[in-house]
């Protein structure tokens, strides 16, 4: 009787006792797995940067950032193109930032739960994901054949930010729908309205996921070949500092596709390998810049 007891009154075994060694070394192995992949990843970026940079960097000199391109002979630089791929840059951000950012809050604060808004969700997230050459055959249908501006730098501007709306959009609405509604709450128990709760804790608190979203827009259009060529033509005006947005706007991702495909310099090589370190010196640099915000903000904030 008391053996009895002695079983029916012990605790069961746990029914994962008999896996846990399995899955603790399934643990270790996944873990061993993710850090080989990650470190593999990192070392073949900072490789491919260090290939780039290393080729162009030393041959670098002023003469060539502020020169003028040459057509046939050699030692030209990339003074124009260098100017108007931080303007196009400059107008594209200026038209898509707060664009992008007022539709991203719309949809996130103000949008109505309906099948219209579910479907310009389907809408933006599918424009995201669109290749850039569509936009470039939109500006070419806007631009040239509509308004018949010819190829021009606001042309490229405004369909770089049409490339970068959506994403922008997207963005901005999942890093406000990430703040905790606690803090909202919070806001309108001290008397805030909705726009000061937007402007004054959402936004400083989502400010880092939105300034990701610009870096990886900013990077993707200082870099665009294929809406530029389409858009604002292969060549410049020859003038280093044309602010004139009707003028020519080839940048430097484009004259970097143009020595190496189409130019007859003797030494296209040389000029190719040193335009490809300066736009990838400028990348890295603008994500530095844009990172600028989100330490101001951590300290301010801490």
């Amino acid at each position: 009787m008391s053996s009895d007891t002695t079983k029916s009154t012990a605790l069961p075994s746990s029914p994962f006792s008999s896996r846990r060694g399995l899955s603790h070394f399934n643990n270790r192995l996944f873990t061993g797995v993710v850090w080989i992949i990650g470190v593999c990843t990192v070392v073949f970026i900072c490789s491919l940067l260090f290939l780039i940079l290393q080729k162009g960097l030393p041959k670098l000199d002023f003469g060539f950032l502020v020169g003028l391109p040459s057509e046939i002979d050699e030692g030209g630089g990339v003074g124009p193109v260098l100017f108007n791929s931080f303007y196009v840059l400059f107008i594209s951000l200026l038209i898509s930032i707060p664009l992008g950012m007022a539709a991203g809050i719309y949809l996130a604060e103000f949008a109505p739960a309906n099948k219209f808004i579910a479907f310009i969700r389907i809408c933006v997230e599918g424009l995201a994901s669109v290749p850039s050459i569509i936009f470039g055959l939109f500006g070419i249908a806007l631009f040239v054949e509509q308004l018949d501006i010819g190829l021009t730098i606001i042309g490229g501007a405004v369909s770089l930010a049409f490339l970068n709306l959506p994403v922008l959009t997207r963005v901005t609405e999942e890093a406000i729908r990430a703040v905790p509604q606690e803090m909202k709450q919070a806001s309108f128990g001290l008397g805030a309205t909705h726009l000061q709760t937007i402007r004054r804790v959402m936004i400083p608190v989502a400010l880092n996921m939105i300034i990701t979203g610009i870096c990886l827009t900013a990077g993707r259009a200082f870099g665009e070949s294929a809406v530029i060529i389409l858009t604002a033509g292969v060549s410049s005006s020859g003038v280093m500092w044309d602010f004139n947005p009707l003028s020519p706007g080839a940048t430097l991702a484009v004259h970097l596709w143009y020595v190496q495909s189409e130019a007859i310099v003797p030494d296209a090589k040389l000029i190719a390998e040193k335009a490809a370190a300066v736009l990838v010196f400028v990348v890295l640099l603008i994500n530095i810049v844009f990172r600028v915000p989100l330490w101001l903000n951590a300290r301010r904030t801490r």
